[in-house]
């Protein structure tokens, strides 16, 4: 087992912080020694500071980084989590152009805000290692879904390939920037689809080889690693967690 204190005297903000992989991260980060800033839309998010956000709104980006800066003197580390994945979200034969740009914006225009307001900050660290940049995509940014959800997955392709873009753009400046690409995970938003269609949740599990979906905490692990100096080398990259999903072509039911 890793030793604790990965993030000691870091100051991480986590966005879509009040549940899922977010509030996982924020409990995670926080007992790795970190100074953890949870933003969410919804009030009372988890960390040391909560500051209430949209983070759709380049004014109310750019003043939560300029109000964690003034309270604790630096930014370490972008956990740009925020996303949604509605429930109108699907064939692009049936997805209304609202549904569409409701999804772009929260999922792929909040990662394009919080980078450009938030690795300025980053960029004000010194030495070699100056900060790092998690934006949470997805396994759809890399193969199709099995359940149609047209805007969420050409979102979550759009924040993997943001992503490598800025992750090569810093790379010599000491700030990386990783994809973090969750399979399906066991969060409330899958437990909602689990009980108003059970089949499309199914349909979404049986391609995993693990035959089930992650918890939360799994992929906050990845988020940890990623934040840490343990993955020093690492930047552009996509980092796959889903259950060996993407490494397989169908797995046979038992």
């Amino acid at each position: 087992m890793a030793a604790a204190g990965r993030l000691e005297g870091r100051v991480c903000v986590v966005t879509g912080a009040s549940g899922g992989i977010g509030a996982a991260s924020v409990e995670l980060f926080a007992r790795e020694g970190a100074t953890v800033v949870g933003v969410d839309l919804l009030p009372d998010a988890p960390g040391e500071l909560a500051l209430q956000a949209d983070v759709t709104s380049e004014e109310e980006v750019r003043s939560t980084f300029e109000q964690v800066r003034k309270r604790f003197g630096r930014i370490d580390v972008l956990f740009n989590n925020a996303g949604i994945s509605p429930a109108d979200d699907g064939s692009v034969l049936d997805t209304t152009i609202e549904a569409w740009e409701r999804v772009q914006q929260v999922n792929l225009r909040s990662v394009f805000l919080c980078c450009k307001h938030g690795i300025p900050h980053l960029l004000e660290n010194e030495g070699p290692l100056r900060g790092s940049v998690i934006n949470t995509a997805s396994f759809v940014a890399v193969m199709g879904a099995a359940t149609s959800q047209a805007s969420y997955t050409a979102s979550k392709g759009g924040v993997l390939s943001l992503s490598r873009e800025i992750g090569v753009e810093f790379a010599r400046r000491g700030v990386r920037v990783n994809a973090l690409c969750p399979g399906p995970v066991d969060t409330p938003l899958l437990k909602e689809l689990f009980a108003k269609d059970p089949e499309k949740a199914a349909r979404r599990l049986v391609h995993v080889p693990m035959g089930r979906f992650a918890r939360a905490e799994e992929i906050a692990n990845g988020a940890l690693f990623l934040a840490s100096d343990e993955s020093s080398f690492i930047t552009a990259s996509t980092f796959l967690i889903d259950g060996g999903l993407s490494g397989a072509y169908t797995t046979p039911l038992e």
